[in-house]
């Protein structure tokens, strides 16, 4: 990509970059975009930060450029990130427009969490329960915001924040070194203030703004952002608690994963969970022998319709993968597991892929308003003011329908503690991002955008076994969701869609809490 397109540095025709166009050209060997937004040009990197998508193959919403692969959103003028999955900017150029020709001159490069001389005022400190999606987003973003207080963020788990959704998929497979794992490099919260504190919260006391920790220590904050996220399910039956019987949540769960199979090399999978399906390719990539027993009749078929479950059902069989669908785990022997009807089957190890559960123990002990997770209004405050929630918890008003959502996304649970970062920080914004995700398998990509509680309505454009396809999820005749393969511009269209049909909705949305707030 390096010098694909023209020399920007030697220039381009201005009349080249119409208004609210898009260019991809290079500056020695770095791809740079040009863009023309309100009679101006602008050039920055050409690369998302996040995975490297190419950003001129993307969408141009106003000043906001989305990448096509993860939606990533990136400020076409000053290179900034203004939503996950990136958490960097990308480089700003300097251009000049000379004698009818747009030149592509020199390059500005910043520190990642740079306040660009903002300061922000917001309350004296703040503690992040979770270093997860949420909690390292918001930590970043009340930095990148200008916010100088104190942060701390707290998590048991003495690797986070890393990327989780890479777990299941390249890190898993092999094809993904270690050192791709962290979210950021050695040194980088300590550089930026951010403390990191490798304990559990023990209780939290909202009347006189206080945590207490696992290892002695009490913390007191101005603000809390609760991103506890979630925990996977251990099936209550005989043998689930054997050491040859795993869940993949966390990068140490990984790691014993990919050791336990050097041993034991042949695996079933309990449940048909995208982490689960995920899984089984990543194995499969891996030579690993696999069986997915799981209880629903066709994978996937409640979120993402008969078709497409079919469609990854057959790619996976394709690959090796064995079925026993209609059929659920009774027991776990050492070597074998036993179903429901009685079958037995061999198992070196076991992988639980059945769901997991929000973490809101500490949610409730603290008296906040819980129902099926953490309950929250449009600006993600739970029944405490001072008290915000994101990520797997959190339960909050879905703009375009009103209704209470709790979405277990990477990229919701990101953009969600940007958001309470930025309201800790006074700005009222409600959290109105459309929900996304994207899951991997085999040779199938699929891209999903919004959220259908309830599938009544699929309809299909293209051909799924072409990997050329769009599958909408209707209810009540509104488009609800999208999903796509092999149309990335087709989704970012698609996302721009529902988040202007929930800015024009005449529904009301739930914006108080149960205290009636």
């Amino acid at each position: 990509m390096g010098d694909s397109g023209p020399d920007l540095a030697r220039g381009i025709p201005l009349e080249d970059l119409p208004e609210g166009g898009m260019l991809t050209g290079h500056v020695g060997e770095e791809p740079v975009l040009v863009v023309r937004v309100d009679g101006e040009v602008h050039a920055i990197g050409a690369v998302c930060t996040h995975y490297g998508g190419p950003l001129g193959e993307g969408l141009l919403t106003g000043a906001t450029v989305r990448c096509p692969w993860h939606h990533a959103c990136f400020d076409v003028r000053s290179g900034e990130p203004t939503a996950a999955p990136a958490l960097n900017p990308v480089p700003r150029w300097r251009t000049e427009v000379r004698d009818g020709r747009v030149y592509v001159t020199g390059k500005e490069e910043r520190d990642p969490l740079s306040a660009r001389g903002r300061k922000a005022d917001g309350p004296a400190s703040v503690v992040i329960v979770g270093a997860g999606a949420a909690g390292s987003a918001a930590a970043e973003m009340l930095r990148r915001e200008g916010y100088t207080g104190s942060i701390t963020m707290i998590d048991p788990d003495v690797h986070a924040p890393y990327d989780r959704p890479n777990l299941s998929k390249d890190y898993l497979a092999g094809s993904a070194p270690e050192e791709w794992i962290p979210l950021r490099p050695p040194g980088f919260y300590e550089e930026h203030r951010i403390e990191r504190a490798t304990a559990s919260v023990e209780s939290i006391d909202v009347r006189a703004h206080r945590v207490r920790l696992s290892d002695g220590r009490t913390l007191e904050y101005g603000a809390l952002l609760l991103a506890t996220g979630a925990s996977p399910i251990r099936l209550a039956i005989p043998g689930a608690d054997l050491p040859h019987v795993h869940v993949l949540r966390s990068l140490e769960d990984c790691r014993a994963l990919i050791a336990g199979i050097e041993s034991r090399p042949h695996v079933v999978i309990a449940g048909a969970s995208f982490i689960g399906m995920e899984a089984a390719a990543a194995l499969r990539a891996r030579g690993v022998d696999v069986t997915v027993v799981a209880p629903e009749r066709i994978p996937f078929e409640r979120v993402l319709g008969e078709e497409a479950g079919r469609a990854l059902q057959t790619e996976h069989v394709r690959n090796g993968v064995r079925f026993l669908t209609g059929r659920t785990l009774a027991a776990i022997d050492t070597d074998r597991v036993v179903l429901d009807d009685g079958t037995e089957i061999a198992a070196g190890l076991v992988l639980l892929g059945v769901g997991v559960r929000p973490l809101t123990q500490l949610a409730e002990a603290a008296g906040l308003a819980v129902d099926r997770g953490v309950v929250v209004d449009r600006f993600l405050r739970t029944s405490d003011p001072d008290v915000y929630a994101a990520g797997d918890i959190c339960r909050y008003p879905d703009p375009r329908t009103g209704e209470r959502v709790r979405i277990e996304h990477w990229v919701v649970a990101q953009r969600q503690g940007q958001t309470a970062a930025r309201n800790m920080l006074g700005h009222d914004e409600p959290f109105a991002s459309v929900p996304f995700f994207w899951t991997h398998q085999h040779d199938i990509s699929i891209t999903y955008v919004g959220h259908a509680e309830k599938i009544e309505t699929v309809e299909v454009d293209g051909d799924l076994e072409a990997r050329d396809c769009a599958l909408r999820y209707l209810r009540n005749g509104r488009v609800e969701a999208v999903a796509t393969i092999g149309r990335d511009r087709e989704a970012l269209e698609a996302e721009v869609a529902l988040e202007r049909a929930a800015q024009t909705s005449s529904k009301t949305a739930v914006t108080s809490l149960p205290d009636g707030r």
